[in-house]
């Protein structure tokens, strides 16, 4: 079998796999954050943050829900790196924004973090603010889920069909989820153009 026909029955066996009952309860929890009026953080880094990104123009445009990725922002992401640190660009982000009960935090990532092989620590960091703040945490993580998983409320784990290609895939089904929430019914107020 070729290599894309390989990556093609992985991307098969991993949509089968994924669980219809937490992508069903993540859309409830986003339509109760529209509805109580509540801002959506979107984090991510790396390929996650480009993610993050796109999700926030489909949250906006698609379903009315106020969403920022503090990704997006290169000036105060790169001055909060320089000047306090990579780890917390997210935390001190939330701080600013005034994160509250009403808001939640979607977490696009990987491994959702972890601090004892300093994997993602600006996840952490932020994900440990957003709960002194009452957030919710909800997700779409990869391999066990780290930090974003142990912590989060909601929170979809993509699963591991090959460990050479956790990333690709994981990163992929970011869309695949996020654009499957955006099209639901529950969330989606205003048509595509196509």
């Amino acid at each position: 079998m070729s290599f894309v026909a390989t990556y093609l029955n992985e991307v098969c066996e991993i949509a089968k796999l994924l669980s219809a009952d937490d992508i069903e309860v993540l859309c409830s929890e986003l339509a109760n954050l529209r509805e109580r009026g509540g801002r959506l953080f979107i984090l991510g880094v790396g390929g996650s943050a480009g993610n993050c990104g796109h999700a926030v123009n489909d949250f906006r445009k698609l379903c009315g829900i106020e969403a920022y990725a503090p990704t997006d922002n290169v000036s105060e992401l790169t001055a909060r790196t320089n000047d306090e640190g990579w780890h917390t660009i997210f935390s001190e982000w939330l701080k600013v924004s005034r994160a509250n009960d009403k808001d939640a935090v979607f977490v696009f990532s990987v491994g959702g973090g972890n601090m004892e092989k300093n994997v993602s620590p600006n996840i952490v960091a932020g994900l440990k603010e957003a709960k002194l703040r009452g957030t919710r945490i909800l997700g779409i993580v990869g391999r066990d889920g780290g930090y974003t998983k142990q912590v989060g409320d909601t929170v979809v784990v993509i699963p591991t069909i090959h460990e050479a290609r956790v990333t690709p895939h994981t990163e992929a089904f970011h869309a695949v989820v996020w654009h499957c929430l955006v099209s639901h019914p529950k969330l989606q107020q205003n048509p595509t153009k196509w």
